[in-house]
Order: structure tokens, then C-alpha cells, then sequence
């Protein structure tokens, strides 16, 4: 169990731009898409699904985002158009991870968005535990609508993150983190 707590304790993601092959082969992103999907999810009703960007398709992609990018911006520069259509192209694996809203009278909507958001935290924990690197970003293709067409999302669906996946050559180091004294607070009947 020590093990488990010392992992989450060094867990960290590391920065697409570092992101390279290897990247999860077919059976290692099967376990890291059922670790996904292994989250606080109240009435069972699965408010997101995977879109997974691997090989060609992530070439392709950057077409859409090239286009996406030169029809939103003011004035589109083709330096920003080629590293839009290259974006994808940065590591082995990307996974769009999307938020369904599904009514139900008994579990809000808020509810679905924050069990998307444990999907991506258990993505990137499974993705690193098996030994990869691992960042989760959202960016103006999350909300861009020709973006969001191209992925054939619907009504009441919404980008969550993109994760890429793959290696990187060098340990990462370590950032700075909040100081609980800075962020908890202990609760007392006495005080409210």
C-alpha cells in the first residue's frame, strides 16, 4: 500500500512538448481506458465517452485544426497554422475525453461534469503507473464549434481534456505544491 501512496505522492504530468513515442501499445491502452472509466459515476450513467487519436488519424486531425485555426483567427499566420495542424502530431497517443450531460432528475449535471474530470485524473494516473508520461490540456479546441463538429459531438456534450500520452527522455522535476496550512481548514460546531 506505501508503494501506491508513495506513487500518487511523486505523480506529476509532464509537458506535451516533451511528449515522444513510445506510446501505450493496444493492450496497455485498454487497461488505461478501463482504469478511466473505474470513477465515482452516481447512478451508473457513464456521462462521457473516449475519442483516441493514434497513427494516421492524428495527422488528420491537425487538417481540421488547421482549418479550425485559420477560420477563428482574426489574421491567421501560417506559422501558427502549420503548429496547429503539427499539435497532434506531438505525441503517439491523445485522447479526447468528452462530458455527456445526461438528464436525470436525481443527478445534476454538475455531478456528471466532476465524474469527466476523475476519468481524466484516473487516465493520467493509469498512464503514468504503467510507466508513461502523461498531460492533460484543454485549449481553444475544446470549445471551438468546428472543432467540436469535426468530432461529432452533440447536444449536451462537451470537451473534458485531451490527453497525450507517450515517453519522455528525462525525470521530471518536481514543481512546487500548495502548503496545507494554505488550504485546509478543520470544521467546528463551536465556530459557526
Amino acid at each position: 500500500m506505501q508503494d501506491m501512496i508513495d506513487f500518487l505522492l511523486e505523480r506529476r504530468s509532464s509537458l506535451v512538448k516533451d511528449i515522444r513515442a513510445p506510446g501505450p501499445d493496444a493492450a496497455q491502452l485498454e487497461t488505461i481506458l478501463k482504469v478511466a472509466s473505474r470513477v465515482p459515476d452516481h447512478g451508473k450513467l457513464a456521462p462521457w465517452r473516449f475519442i483516441v487519436f493514434q497513427g494516421r488519424a492524428r495527422l488528420d486531425f491537425g487538417k481540421v485544426l488547421a482549418t479550425a485555426y485559420e477560420k477563428t483567427v482574426a489574421e491567421p499566420d501560417d506559422e501558427h497554422k502549420a503548429a496547429e495542424q503539427r499539435r497532434f502530431a506531438r505525441a503517439p497517443v491523445i485522447i479526447a475525453v468528452v462530458s455527456r450531460h445526461i438528464v436525470h432528475i436525481k443527478i445534476p449535471h454538475w455531478e456528471q461534469i466532476l465524474s469527466a474530470g476523475a476519468v481524466c485524473q484516473n487516465m493520467l494516473l493509469a498512464a503514468n503507473a504503467i510507466g508513461f508520461a502523461a498531460q492533460w490540456t484543454t485549449d481553444w479546441l475544446s470549445y471551438n464549434d468546428e472543432v467540436l463538429g469535426a468530432l461529432g459531438l452533440e447536444d449536451g456534450e462537451q470537451i473534458a481534456g485531451y490527453i497525450y500520452m507517450g515517453t519522455v527522455e528525462e525525470k521530471l522535476e518536481e514543481r512546487r505544491r500548495p502548503d496545507l496550512r494554505d488550504i485546509v481548514t478543520y470544521w467546528r460546531a463551536d465556530e459557526a
